[in-house]
């Protein structure tokens, strides 16, 4: 990838992440990346090919990031408290990877443009998608209901600590999940 079109991607990143992507034109763009106009068009055909991008490079540095933070779970608690103590870095200021929390990029773009753009939407349905595909592939336990559970509560503690400024959101998770994952685990005769 030529150097350019990586600092117009990491740039517009930044941006879009930051300001919000309706917020932020291609003049802003390249105001603060340095690149020519023409260069930006060499590399990409409209603002939709930069986010989309963006989005790309945003979910192959958050799915590495996973990756990290739950490499050495043991066992399913193990995986819970990884994946929520991770997030609570995050949510902290704590994740260099991640950089400053500002909710999750693909929720946000997904808001902006919910019907503008189909692409756009199923690049962010597809990250969601493989999010839940690698948790899956983790958690040892086959229950669906957990994995579902899961997500829908790691999806809940991303939004409130983002809306509702709750950087705490994560802590609360865990045991829920714990107890949840007990019920499921427990032979059919207790349960």
């Amino acid at each position: 990838m030529s150097k350019k079109r990586q600092l117009l991607i990491d740039t517009a990143l930044e941006l879009f992440y930051t300001q919000g992507i309706n917020s932020i034109g291609i003049n802003e763009v390249l105001k603060v990346s340095g690149v020519a106009k023409k260069t930006l068009y060499s590399h990409f055909e409209s603002k939709d090919a930069l986010i989309l991008a963006a989005l790309e490079q945003r979910h192959s540095v958050f799915i590495q990031w996973l990756e990290s933070k739950l490499a050495d779970a043991p066992d399913d608690e193990s995986l819970i408290r990884q994946l929520f103590g991770a997030l609570d870095e995050w949510f902290h200021g704590e994740s260099k990877e991640l950089g400053a929390f500002r909710g999750c990029f693909f929720i946000n773009t997904s808001a902006e443009f919910s019907q503008q753009s189909p692409e756009i939407l199923g690049q962010c349905q597809l990250h969601k998608q493989q999010v839940k595909a690698l948790l899956g592939d983790r958690l040892q336990c086959p229950s669906p209901l957990l994995l579902n559970t899961l997500c829908t509560l790691k999806e809940g503690a991303i939004s409130s600590a983002h809306v509702s400024h709750d950087r705490d959101a994560a802590k609360r998770c865990i045991e829920p999940l714990l107890i949840l994952l007990s019920i499921v685990n427990a032979p059919a005769s207790e349960a």
